[in-house]
């Protein structure tokens, strides 16, 4: 059976996304620069990674391309992680500039993620499979998973496939993690005299794949214009029915690109920022605070209403928070079993506050009981599941609490009527904006160029990306020039660094600006869905967090 498509998926179907000059050339070759080294623990990865250390940055350009592979070439790609818009266009790319260089060429999609891959299970991409997703969320194309192939074994068992598939290549698209470990699956090939070349890919919502070389990670447009698109909407609504207050939890567990980017496209009243709360020591108690006075002041100005943005992350980033958290972890470590035989909550807490130190346990004691009882459990890691605390939940709580004590002493008469929501999923797998569907489809035909060239631990890279794609530049940066050395479930492991929030970089430095003006005044803006047709800085502009960064 046919699938039924929507108009606009028809639309989208026939949109042809733009290329830089150097990637639509006849010829095409790989200009290298000099050897590269990460910018910190280079001696250890040296010895990590000797056979991939200090390979140069590459870039494509136009000309004699003898340099490149002209032969039929097999390749397979492989989704890794959290869905993001325009992985498909990864693939296509892929496929079309495998397919340009020699019509013999083979591209193979491995099923699930890496899993896959280690598993051998994976299925021939062709034109018509491929021809179904162009410009389309999501990655069920061939579908995504978390597996990590790091275990000798695993590692072990690539190779074998690869050998058995006579694979030119691998492209593995994901995020710092991905990449990571992709360029630990180049270098254990390379050790292992195995010709498979593995290029990574830089794809996450959450913006913190980025860096000198790397400008952007795919799908951070995408997901931001549309929560940005929900945000404007309520935001609407709260000046409508001017009676509600919505707190609104954004994706950024590590960072909070998604929270800023949202908040300079929006205008909200107030905005958390997780990098400023840590870097300011700010407590709980100082977050609540500042909360409750924006909605007091309001109030007393007649607007009982307003919105707010959280990302998810926030509590890992408050000290206090962190503190009571790692003395719990020590205390769940001992005690687990004895808190568990207690009959009632009441009692845990009551043991608790022996153990805790007095700040901490005044703290424990602020939260509501229901995030009192998850801190209680582990994961399967052993850690605290602090993804489980909803943080919009947390802080409503706690700052309800507060306004009613302040009624109670004739402080306040302000109405505070909250509303909850988490915008998460629904950004991963939307239809890619323009600037995600040209700037995905040319990493992917960017990627089948350094496998031509014979590259491999490399992540490819298309930069100038706020200028029009004809000034776009791709090419490829070696992974160990990434690297840093981290403590990872208590071992030091080669890791990309993640980006966070620049406290001094014009992004933040602009939301900066404003807040105070935002916080009492409705200054929304509303964004509207995303635009795929019409005038280009209306559909192809990219987020406003880039442009400030390369204004």
């Amino acid at each position: 059976m046919i699938p039924e498509v929507s108009a606009l998926q028809k639309a989208r179907a026939a949109y042809r996304p733009k290329l830089p000059p150097a990637l639509r050339a006849g010829n095409i070759r790989i200009v290298l620069g000099a050897p590269t080294e990460p910018a910190s623990d280079q001696d250890e990865i040296k010895r990590l990674f000797p056979y991939t250390y200090g390979q140069p940055v590459a870039t494509i350009a136009e000309g004699d391309g003898q340099q490149l592979k002209t032969e039929p070439l097999r390749v397979g790609v492989v989704l890794s992680g959290g869905q993001a818009p325009g992985g498909h266009n990864v693939i296509a790319g892929l496929f079309d500039a495998l397919k340009a260089a020699h019509p013999e060429s083979r591209l193979f999609g491995f099923l699930k993620g890496p899993g896959g891959v280690i598993k051998g299970k994976y299925r021939e991409l062709t034109a018509e499979i491929i021809d179904r997703y162009r410009n389309t969320g999501g990655f069920d194309m061939i579908m995504s998973g978390r597996d990590k192939i790091e275990k000798p074994a695993d590692l072990a068992a690539c190779k074998r496939h690869f050998e058995e598939m006579a694979l030119d290549g691998l492209v593995i698209v994901g995020g710092d993690d991905s990449n990571t470990n992709a360029a630990m699956l180049a270098e254990y090939l390379r050790a292992q005299d195995c010709s498979t070349a593995v290029i990574g890919v830089p794809k996450t919502i959450d913006g913190d794949m980025k860096n000198g070389q790397i400008e952007a990670s795919f799908g951070f447009d995408t997901a931001s214009r549309v929560y940005a698109e929900l945000i404007g909407n309520i935001a609407r609504d709260a000046t409508s029915a001017v009676k509600y207050w919505h707190f609104i939890r954004l994706m950024g567990r590590a960072a909070s690109h998604v929270t800023l980017e949202c908040a300079l496209q929006t205008h909200p009243n107030i905005t958390l920022i997780s990098e400023e709360i840590q870097a300011k020591g700010t407590t709980l108690q100082e977050i609540v605070d500042y909360i409750t006075d924006v909605v007091v002041k309001r109030a007393a100005a007649g607007k009982n209403y307003g919105v707010l943005l959280v990302p998810e992350g926030l509590v890992e980033f408050i000290p206090d928070i962190k503190v009571m958290i790692d003395e719990l972890s020590t205390i769940l470590g001992r005690d687990e079993e004895y808190l568990q035989r207690l009959p009632d909550h009441s009692e845990r807490v009551q043991y608790l506050s022996t153990q805790l130190t007095a700040a901490s346990a005044q703290v424990y004691s602020s939260l509501p009981l229901s995030i009192q009882e998850v801190l209680l459990t582990r994961d399967s890691h052993g850690n605290v599941p602090l993804s489980q605390v909803e943080t919009e939940r947390l802080l409503i709580d706690l700052v309800s609490d507060r306004i009613r004590l302040m009624k109670a002493r004739g402080e306040t008469e302000a109405k505070f009527s909250p509303l909850s929501h988490f915008f998460g999923y629904e950004g991963r797998c939307a239809a890619p904006s323009n600037f995600d569907a040209d700037y995905t489809y040319s990493l992917g035909y960017a990627a089948a160029q350094l496998i031509r060239g014979g590259l491999t631990g490399y992540t490819v890279n298309v930069q100038n990306l706020t200028q029009p794609a004809e000034q776009w530049v791709a090419g490829g940066t070696p992974v160990t020039m990434m690297l840093n050395i981290e403590t990872r479930k208590g071992k030091q492991v080669p890791v990309i660094k993640k980006a966070l929030v620049d406290l001094n970089g014009k992004p933040f430095q602009t939301f900066a600006r404003h807040r105070e003006e935002w916080a009492l005044e409705d200054c929304y803006i509303f964004p509207g869905p995303i635009q795929y047709f019409g005038p280009c800085e209306v559909c192809d502009a990219p987020t406003m967090t880039l442009a400030l960064e390369k204004s």
